[in-house]
C-alpha cells in the first residue's frame, strides 16, 4: 500500500509538471486572460476536471507558471554566476546578464512574464507571485555578484530592454532608434 501510494504521489505530481510546461505555451500564446484551463486541459491531454484537482482555479495555475518561470530565470542566473570568468561584480553581472539573454531567446518563458506583468496591474495574486520573483532574484543578484545597488539596478533595467529589444525582433530593424535602443546590450 506505501509502495502504491507513493506511485499515485509521484503520478499526480509528474501530472502536475506535464500540466505546467503544457501551460507555459498556453498562457505564453494567449496570456492570462486569453486562456482558458480547459485549453490547458486539452494541450495536456487531460480533462479540465484533472486540471482543477492539481489547481484550484486558472488564477492558481497561472501563478505557479509564473513561479515555475522565475525558477527558470533563477536557474540561468545561477549558472551565469557559476561560470563568470571573474569574482568581480561586473563579471558576475555580465555573466549572469549573458545566460539571461540567451533564456529569452525562449518565446513562451518571455511571452509569460510578460503577460504576467500585464495582468499583475489587475490581479492581486499575479502581482504577488511577480513581486515574489523578482524579490528572490534581486536578492540572488546581490548576494552572487556583490554589486552596489545601483548596479544592480542597472542590471534589472537592462534585463528590461532585453525583454523590449526580443519582442521586438530589434536585430531586425536597422533604424537610428533601434540602434540606440540596442547599442551595447546582448540579446540572441
Amino acid at each position: 500500500m506505501n509502495t502504491e501510494r507513493r506511485r499515485q504521489l509521484s503520478s499526480a505530481e509528474e501530472r502536475r509538471e506535464t500540466v505546467l510546461r503544457t501551460a507555459i505555451g498556453a498562457f505564453a500564446a494567449r496570456g492570462y486572460f486569453g486562456t482558458t484551463t480547459t485549453e490547458v486541459a486539452k494541450a495536456a491531454g487531460i480533462s479540465q476536471s484533472y486540471v482543477y484537482r492539481l489547481f484550484p482555479n486558472k488564477e492558481a495555475l497561472f501563478t505557479a507558471v509564473v513561479e515555475h518561470c522565475f525558477s527558470r530565470v533563477r536557474a540561468s542566473l545561477e549558472e551565469g554566476a557559476a561560470q563568470s570568468r571573474g569574482s568581480a561584480p561586473e563579471a558576475v553581472l555580465y555573466a549572469m546578464g549573458d545566460t539571461y539573454a540567451r533564456l529569452i531567446a525562449d518565446k513562451d518563458l518571455l511571452l509569460v512574464l510578460t503577460h504576467a506583468q500585464a495582468a499583475a496591474v489587475s490581479e492581486a495574486a499575479v502581482r504577488e507571485a511577480v513581486r515574489t520573483g523578482y524579490a528572490r532574484m534581486v536578492e540572488y543578484v546581490r548576494g552572487a555578484s556583490g554589486a552596489a545597488e545601483n548596479e544592480i539596478q542597472r542590471f534589472f533595467a537592462t534585463g528590461m530592454l532585453c525583454h523590449l529589444l526580443v519582442s521586438l525582433d530589434v536585430q531586425d530593424v536597422d533604424a537610428p532608434w533601434s540602434r540606440t535602443l540596442s547599442a551595447g546590450v546582448r540579446h540572441y
